[in-house]
């Protein structure tokens, strides 16, 4: 979701400003990227910020800590806190915030030259390039900043009094030590990687589409002048807000089997079953042969139960 909230968020014009003189088209260009570096760090924060408690929780039931397992959603999230304290919903986050900001603005940037180039190179346009674009624009986030969402994953698992890590310095030096040097930081990036491609194409694609149907069949209703260019129409904010929370959670619920793979083998040796997760073909074999159903679906409600409604 926060790379559908960065998008909305910084999603550019559709057009770029014509300058003379000073501060031309290259200052223009020069402003424009800083901008857009900025824009989709902090929307990519904020966003991460708001759904930190969610994300905690969907930590914890993924990879079934003995002590919520048992639980719901909503049941957790009552418990954390009363089992670790209100800020007991927020662990992890300081991570995330190192993380989120250089993620949210690599693959925004990443979208653009990846989306220019395929325009350019390839000669590919319209949808097709926002898809191809934005898969590419996502896995070169994801490689550039995965060991922080493995140390991020292993912070957000521990409960009190049981931690194994004191704080993020020490958990990248004990996973450095003890988990195969470099490379431990990068268990479970497989399925990542097949998880982000569909992940961040679809929620790209789904965002532009949205945007330009939007844009062509409810100009008045939806749009509003951009602030560069009068002449250039751009999406009012609350409809910005919804066109990427839409986009956002349709390609969460795509790829979600691929993030609940990754979440098991990230925590490695911190599972009771860790050599069962390795790697990505063999934690799938695993939650299959477990009954873990909810690899295909998180709700609020009971998965398993909706689950069954398919599989019956």
């Amino acid at each position: 979701m926060a790379a559908a909230a960065a998008l909305a968020a910084a999603e550019p014009t559709t057009a770029m400003p014509q300058a003379a003189g000073a501060g031309g088209p290259a200052a223009r260009r020069d402003f424009y990227w800083l901008r857009s570096f900025l824009a989709g760090g902090i929307a990519g924060c904020c966003a991460k910020t708001t759904v930190a408690p969610l994300d905690r929780v969907k930590v914890l039931l993924q990879a079934h800590n003995h002590h919520y397992k048992h639980l719901g959603v909503f049941s957790t999230l009552r418990a954390v806190p009363q089992k670790e304290g209100y800020l007991g919903l927020y662990k992890g986050n300081g991570a995330m915030m190192i993380r989120i900001f250089p993620y949210g603005a690599i693959q925004f940037m990443a979208f653009e030259h990846y989306k220019t180039l395929i325009t350019t190179k390839l000669g590919v346009s319209g949808h097709v390039h926002r898809l191809m674009a934005g898969s590419m624009a996502g896995m070169t986030a994801v490689i550039c900043t995965y060991p922080l969402d493995m140390v991020r994953v292993r912070l957000a698992f521990q409960v009190k009094g049981e931690h194994t890590y004191t704080g993020i310095i020490h958990a990248f030096k004990t996973i450095y030590a003890k988990e195969g040097g470099f490379l431990g930081f990068y268990r479970g990036l497989m399925p990542t990687i097949l998880g982000m491609a569909p992940y961040a194409g679809v929620s790209f694609f789904t965002f532009g589409t949205l945007k330009s149907v939007g844009l062509s069949h409810a100009p008045t209703l939806l749009g509003r002048p951009s602030s560069d260019n009068p002449n250039v129409l751009v999406l009012k904010t609350h409809i910005n807000l919804l066109c990427g929370g839409v986009a956002g959670a349709i390609a969460q619920t795509i790829s979600y089997p691929f993030d609940v793979t990754r979440r098991r083998m990230q925590l490695g040796t911190v599972l009771p079953e860790f050599e069962k997760c390795l790697c990505h073909h063999l934690t799938i074999l695993f939650q299959y042969h477990a009954g873990d159903y909810e690899v295909c679906l998180w709700t609020p409600w009971n998965s398993k139960r909706i689950i069954s409604w398919f599989i019956s």
